[in-house]
């Protein structure tokens, strides 16, 4: 079976335990949501990042929390580049799937939206976002 990789990435209010573990769960969440058929037992690794302003609690302790307990996963920090996204929690989630990678929706939200201009667009039209 292949494994195919599901991104995503948020922003945390502040750096403070609470705001990037909320952060993080609702990140998570809305990936479940936009891939219904992702289940727990088939996720071989989650790796998460951070920027450097974000240092008070490592975003994995909110996937223990909605119970993905024998999923490995790694945090690390993001290379800080110049003028990139503050308070900014990524994920890459390796996913035993069959699906094709074309099938898998990535999940963007807030300000993180504009991280993936390619699939997130503003329609000026009727003022609303669509993506993924």
């Amino acid at each position: 079976m292949p494994v195919r990789g599901i991104r995503g990435a948020t922003v945390s209010d502040a750096d403070h335990p609470e705001a990037i573990l909320s952060a993080t769960r609702e990140l998570l969440t809305s990936v479940c949501l936009a891939n219904p058929s992702l289940r727990k037992e088939d996720i071989a690794s989650v790796l998460f990042t951070v920027t450097n302003d974000l240092q008070s609690v490592y975003p994995a302790q909110a996937a223990r929390q909605l119970g993905w307990d024998s999923i490995p996963l790694m945090c690390a920090m993001e290379i800080p580049v110049p003028g990139g996204l503050s308070h900014c929690i990524r994920v890459l989630i390796h996913w035993n799937t069959d699906l094709p990678q074309e099938a898998i929706r990535p999940v963007y939200l807030g300000a993180a939206i504009s991280l993936r201009p390619d699939i997130y667009r503003t329609d000026s039209m009727n003022n609303k976002s669509e993506g993924v």
